[in-house]
């Protein structure tokens, strides 16, 4: 017996697939699909939160962006531009010294893009029934599951 994927809740071996409590013979099915859900309030706060994420890490380049332009101005207008020099490097060394810093933030983007933005849900068809196995908002997860349950199927088919 092979064991294709395995977590707490799902596992899928060379014979049968074991998810919700059920267990599906790979004998029986005869068809395997997949399905967008309905929306659940985790994946909008999920979408929400990296709105503001993105929000957040967008603001500080374009208030940046504000204060030099500002400076460049007001120093053509007072004709001092060694003290605005002086600011700007101090600019340009701090986002340089902070930089290192928003791998974390980007870090948690990068997370919330692989757990997708969409709940799906694993269906097959045995002994003339559909039968919904998985239901999950976890991208990534959900295809890990979804491509070990084509492999399988696909030993099954070729072992027939």
């Amino acid at each position: 017996m092979a064991l294709y994927y395995r977590d707490d809740a799902v596992q899928v071996t060379s014979d049968a697939i074991h998810a919700g409590g059920r267990v599906v013979a790979l004998a029986d099915v005869t068809y395997v699909w997949h399905e967008r859900g309905a929306t659940t309030l985790a994946v909008r706060g999920r979408v929400l939160g990296r709105g503001v994420l993105v929000l957040l890490l967008s603001l500080p380049p374009l208030v940046a962006v504000v204060c030099v332009l500002s400076l460049a101005w007001s120093a053509q207008d007072r004709g001092e531009w060694k003290l605005a020099l002086i600011i700007l490097a101090a600019f340009v060394v701090i986002g340089l010294a902070l930089t290192p810093f928003l791998e974390v933030p980007l870090g948690w983007l990068d997370r919330s893009y692989e757990r997708g933005n969409r709940v799906h849900e694993l269906w097959v068809q045995h002994h003339g029934r559909e039968t919904m196995l998985v239901r999950t908002p976890d991208a990534l997860r959900f295809g890990q599951i979804y491509r070990a349950v084509q492999r399988a199927v696909e030993q099954q088919t070729d072992r027939r």
